[in-house]
């Protein structure tokens, strides 16, 4: 099965600019500013949070444990993009703010239909 060329180039686009985000001392560099998001407090934004809908059109989600309970979360960081794959950072959502939960997935591109980009945030503990 062929893997959907737009999504992967979505998220490896995605994945590009959360890493060009990653060094604060380059926020302010005018056109070609490495960082997600609007210019109006110099915010460096370092992730573009997604979610996923599977073939059926049903929003992907997993499950992550958080001190020995068991959570679901269909919110995601692009870490990285080969092939087929997708390595995705599993956020955790609170009040509008994400969190890394320091768990990660790998989700086969093949059974991803659409992409939704929830906006730009700062996410702590990447």
């Amino acid at each position: 099965m062929k893997t959907n060329s737009c999504i992967k180039n979505l998220l490896k686009l995605i994945c590009v600019l959360q890493n060009n985000s990653e060094d604060i001392h380059t926020c302010n560099t005018g056109c070609t500013r490495p960082f997600l998001g609007p210019d109006v407090n110099a915010i460096c934004y370092n992730t573009r949070v997604i979610t996923l809908y599977n073939k059926q059109g049903d929003l992907f989600t997993t499950t992550y444990s958080d001190n020995g309970s068991i959570n679901t979360s269909s919110n995601f960081r692009v870490l990285d993009v080969n092939d087929d794959c997708c390595t995705l950072l599993i956020l955790s959502s609170d009040d509008g703010e994400y969190v890394s939960t320091r768990q990660s997935i790998i989700v086969n591109l093949n059974c991803i239909c659409a992409v939704k980009c929830k906006g730009d945030f700062v996410v702590n503990n990447l």
